[in-house]
């Protein structure tokens, strides 16, 4: 019953951290800014993403509130026809350059390669970088909120995280973990004020950036060989003696990252050995998360007839672990009803993932996009 109540006061105290986080720490960028007065450059890298990339295209051309707006495409060695998509899209528009890119050479893996083709090659004009990945669909005044929150936060680099898309089962178990997971363990003000690089998190599919305090953290090349080049460019900023910050950007983006089941295991197998480093340490997370939001509802299951005083203290454990993810999901723009209910699935999943992602790296076994990432 000790450990139990331990389990209760520990869940409690996350779901408070929670709440904190969504109501008082959270920035969210306006969706009525001014116009920018500065010059943007909006980066796209591409690679084999002729059937996703013409939404995410067309929300390009429709951005207001940016009259030096320009846009740069970087087709990475695709084989679908993704830049004949492109330029079908843009046509003659003297905003959009389409760049080739080239293979990228030993120690660089294929993401950080193409977004640094691409910040070495836009306009030496523009003062702010918007780097945004093909799934990603924006609001027509994202650019302009996004880089008139980075100027109000006085930050080098500000993620404003979109809303996910969930469409299939598998999304709904595992897509809502990635903002309840910095929302419940981050500490965002501390974030923000602290220099600590490993107190830093960024997700990659939408990042604004001063364009002088990224050179000065060494840009994507500071991080040319990391799987997870988000988060390593956001402390290679904190290193650089600056600062970043983490926005709620569910008004400005939407993102379908993943079509199916496969292209979800994968994507997340690929990455987080990355997140947690060396094994004993994802031994420890998963355990950990696994008794907190897993052992509860089971606990008040198996002991319901024998012990109700137990089984109603691991219930209450178990809905506060619910409320974490319905707070997230409403502080993110997300689904709650009745998604968060599987949250001890949801963590099981994940452990399954994280167990997955070590062991194929283990064998050399990880890809993406038909490029080694490991």
């Amino acid at each position: 019953m000790t450990v139990l109540f331990a389990l209760l006061l520990a869940v409690a105290a996350l779901t408070g951290h929670t709440w904190v986080n969504a109501a008082r720490w959270l920035r969210r960028p306006t969706d009525r800014p001014d116009d920018v007065d500065e010059p943007v450059a909006v980066l796209l890298p591409l690679r084999d993403e002729a059937t996703r990339v013409t939404p995410c295209l067309r929300a390009l051309l429709a951005q207001r509130g940016v009259p030096a707006l320009r846009i740069v495409v970087l087709d990475d060695g695709s084989t679908d026809g993704t830049a004949d998509v492109v330029r079908a899209v843009v046509g003659d528009d003297p905003r959009v350059t389409l760049l080739s890119g080239v293979a990228p050479p030993p120690g660089w893996l294929g993401k950080p390669h193409a977004c640094w083709q691409l910040a070495t090659r836009a306009d030496p004009a523009a003062t702010a970088l918007v780097f945004v990945d093909a799934d990603v669909v924006l609001a027509p005044h994202a650019v302009a909120a996004a880089v008139t929150e980075l100027r109000a936060a006085r930050a080098t680099l500000l993620s404003p995280y979109p809303r996910i898309v969930v469409a299939t089962a598998a999304d709904r178990l595992v897509q809502p973990l990635l903002q309840w997971l910095w929302l419940t363990f981050l500490p965002l003000r501390a974030m923000e004020r602290s220099r600590r690089p490993s107190l830093a998190a960024a997700g990659g599919q939408f990042l604004v950036l001063d364009r002088a305090g990224y050179t000065a953290a060494g840009g994507h090349a500071s991080v040319a060989d990391k799987i997870l080049e988000d988060v390593e460019l956001a402390r290679a900023v904190k290193r650089a003696g600056r600062r970043i910050a983490l926005a709620d950007g569910s008004r400005l983006a939407t993102c379908r990252m993943y079509d199916d089941w496969p292209q979800l295991r994968d994507g997340y197998s690929k990455s987080l050995w990355a997140s947690f480093g060396h094994p004993g340490a994802a031994a420890a997370v998963v355990t950990l998360l696994l008794l907190l939001y897993t052992a509860p509802p089971l606990v008040a299951l198996a002991v319901a007839s024998t012990a109700p005083r137990m089984s109603m203290v691991a219930l209450i454990a178990y809905l506060l672990g619910v409320a974490g993810r319905v707070l997230t999901a409403r502080a993110t723009g997300g689904r709650w009803w009745p998604d968060a209910l599987a949250h001890p699935v949801s963590v099981v999943v994940l452990g399954w993932l994280t167990l997955r992602s070590y062991h194929l790296r283990k064998r050399r076994r990880l890809t993406w996009r038909g490029r080694p990432v490991s």
